[in-house]
């Protein structure tokens, strides 16, 4: 009788002990759920909208810009959204290549090498100042270099120092160098010494200014924003020739998009995008930090001339 007490009491304890286990279990499992984001009704976490840009500006400003609009597009579309900064320009190709990133804000030439990375990509929307963009050409005031008033000018450039931006910029590499040349500009030869890459806008006006280079090319939204902000000191740095207009920054998605958030969220987004209102604090607030008065919609083929200039000088290659 004794041994059969001690074996029901021996099963009672097992059942308890059991009992804590899986509780302690389910405990486990929904603060895993908690630590890893909210799941959804079959479980698996929520997928989120990852954006990124290229680093044409200082990160700070890059940062604020983003953060701002990963907030706004995370209320539009009912969606976590999440900016992703890169620090090169070929980064920002890359992540998009390996799927890293699934909207970024790319320039002319690095939108168009993303997209030939990536089959079934798009080029969805841009701003309004994207479909005429220019670059200007500076110069420190010590070169001597007068004003120029055409591409031809820009031979007066030959025999002085010279920067672009980034190697992948359009704004700040890419057109001035295509601009250049049909000046009859050698990059290679006719500069004192090789050209630099100053990396961003902002930095090719600081060493421009500063007498590093005497002379630069830049995106002519950033110039001219900086000299609005006056934050350049036009006495260290002047612009002296402003190119004709081309097609130029631009958001591109992946072909993906409405497979991981769900039919139609491609044009939710371009939707999202275009709605920015100029009228609303917040709103304004982001199209101001990306120089625009509005987003529109665009196409890849708006870039097939970038594409064709890009194979010409020899930054696309089969």
């Amino acid at each position: 009788m004794k041994a059969r007490k001690q074996f029901a009491s021996w099963r009672i304890l097992v059942t308890v002990l059991t009992a804590l286990s899986l509780f302690a279990a389910a405990c486990g499992s929904d603060s895993a759920t908690s630590a890893n984001g909210a799941g959804d009704s079959d479980g698996e976490s929520a997928a989120v909208l990852r954006i990124g840009a290229i680093p044409d500006q200082e990160p700070e400003r890059l940062q604020r810009t983003y953060g701002l609009l990963a907030d706004y597009l995370g209320q539009e579309l009912d969606v976590d959204v999440e900016y992703v900064p890169v620090t090169e320009y070929q980064g920002a190709v890359t992540a998009f290549e390996i799927g890293d990133l699934d909207a970024v804000w790319f320039g002319g030439l690095t939108g168009v090498q993303a997209r030939l990375e990536v089959d079934g990509s798009s080029a969805i929307v841009q701003r309004d100042i994207d479909e005429q963009f220019t670059s200007v050409f500076i110069a420190n005031p010590d070169s001597g270099i007068a004003p120029i008033d055409s591409v031809d000018g820009l031979a007066e450039l030959a025999g002085h120092s010279f920067t672009f931006g980034s190697e992948s910029s359009t704004s700040g590499r890419l057109m001035p160098q295509s601009f250049l040349e049909s000046a009859g500009i050698d990059i290679e030869s006719d500069f004192t010494g090789a050209p630099g890459f100053s990396g961003s806008h902002d930095a090719t006006i600081e060493v421009v200014a500063a007498g590093s280079f005497e002379t630069g090319a830049l995106n002519s939204q950033v110039w001219d924003a900086r000299v609005a902000e006056g934050t350049v000191d036009q006495s260290q740095v002047i612009e002296i020739f402003r190119t004709p207009t081309y097609y130029d920054y631009h958001w591109v998605a992946q072909p993906s998009l409405d497979d991981r958030f769900g039919d139609g969220f491609g044009d939710e987004l371009v939707a999202a995008l275009t709605s920015l209102d100029a009228t609303d604090e917040d709103q304004q607030a982001i199209l101001e930090l990306f120089g625009a008065g509005s987003f529109i919609v665009t196409s890849n083929e708006n870039y097939d001339a970038i594409e064709a200039v890009a194979r010409d000088v020899g930054l696309i290659r089969e």
